[in-house]
Parts: structure tokens; sequence; C-alpha cells
């Protein structure tokens, strides 16, 4: 049976550590740093945004909000460019909140989809990697992020991506644009 987070505060509380984050080249920061304490768990998992459909802001979006959409699928991208030369989003037009939660028709349509937007991406050029990642904390609508790293940069390689995606300045809007466009115009 798995550690219960009780057990796993109890078992953490006063040990953490600093991993040798000065040692990586991928790792964002210089300095002194130590991690935060462990804070006990709460009584219950937080509820996220859309928590059963109810007032979920994705499922009420209009289509003109996405670069791409299908029946079953819509992409966006954020209202202004970020440091990472292309951040997009791919979430189910039907509210789900967990990828275990899709019928298997669409988990597949979605494996190829995942397949087909990370290829486009690449093909835009000057694309090292995408990250396809699945982070379901804050808000419940299903949703994959793809973070476009790069070429030829390998100290924002890993996971550590995404925080260089806060660390670096803003990609030049017009770059940014054209790239969504060709991705909107790639995917049809």
């Amino acid at each position: 049976m798995p550690e219960t987070p009780e057990e796993l505060y109890e078992r953490a509380a006063g040990a953490l550590r600093m991993p040798p984050v000065e040692e990586w080249e991928t790792f964002p920061f210089d300095g002194e740093m130590r991690p935060r304490p462990l804070q006990p768990p709460d009584a219950k998992e937080r509820p996220r945004h859309g928590e059963g459909g109810v007032d979920c802001n994705r499922c009420a979006a209009s289509d003109d909000d996405y670069l791409w959409t299908n029946e079953n699928w819509r992409l966006w991208a954020f209202d202004k460019p970020t440091g990472l030369p292309l951040i997009v989003l791919l979430e189910s037009r039907a509210h789900y909140g967990e990828p275990g939660d899709l019928p298997d028709e669409l988990a597949a349509e979605l494996g190829v989809l995942l397949a087909k937007i990370e290829r486009e991406i690449r093909a835009l050029g000057e694309i090292g990697r995408v990250h396809v990642c699945r982070w379901g904390d804050g808000g419940e609508h299903l949703h994959w992020w793809f973070l476009a790293r790069p070429a030829r940069t390998p100290q924002l390689i890993g996971s550590f991506a995404a925080v260089w995606d806060d660390v670096l300045p803003p990609v030049p809007e017009a770059i940014w644009r054209r790239d969504l466009e060709a991705l909107a115009a790639a995917l049809g």
C-alpha cells in the first residue's frame, strides 16, 4: 500500500535536503538556496477550478479563442509570448478531468493528435525538443501542455524548461504570431 500524505509528511518533516543543483547545467538559478518546509497535508484534496464541469471557463470558451479546433479537441495559446519559442495547450472539447476518464476512442485519437502537434511544432524550425506535459492541479478540464525548447540550448533541456520560460525574456511578438499561424495552418 502506498505511503499516506501524513506518513510522507512525518518522514520528510525536518529531513528535506537541497539537491546538488549548483552542479546542474540546466538549473536556472545561482546562489544559495534551501527547500521550503513541507507543509502538513490538507484534510482533503483541494477542489480544482471547474470541478465536475461547474463554472469551467474552458467549457465556456468560444471556438474563436482557439488556434485550432475539431469536433473533439481544441488548441490554444496564451495572450502574449513567453520566454520559450512556443507554448500551446490542447484540451478536450467535452469536460473530462483525467486522461483515464476518456473513452477509448478519444484516448486513441489523443495519442495521434499529441504526436501530430509535437511534430508540427518541431517543423517550425529552430526547435530542439517539444515537451508534452500533463499538469492538472489548477483546472480540472483535461489539457496537455506543449513547451517548445529552442534548438542548441542545452541549458534549457529537461524539466526546468518550464521554469526557464518564466526567466527568459519574451519571444518577439512578430515571431511568436508567425509560429502560431504556421502551426494552425499545418493542423488544418
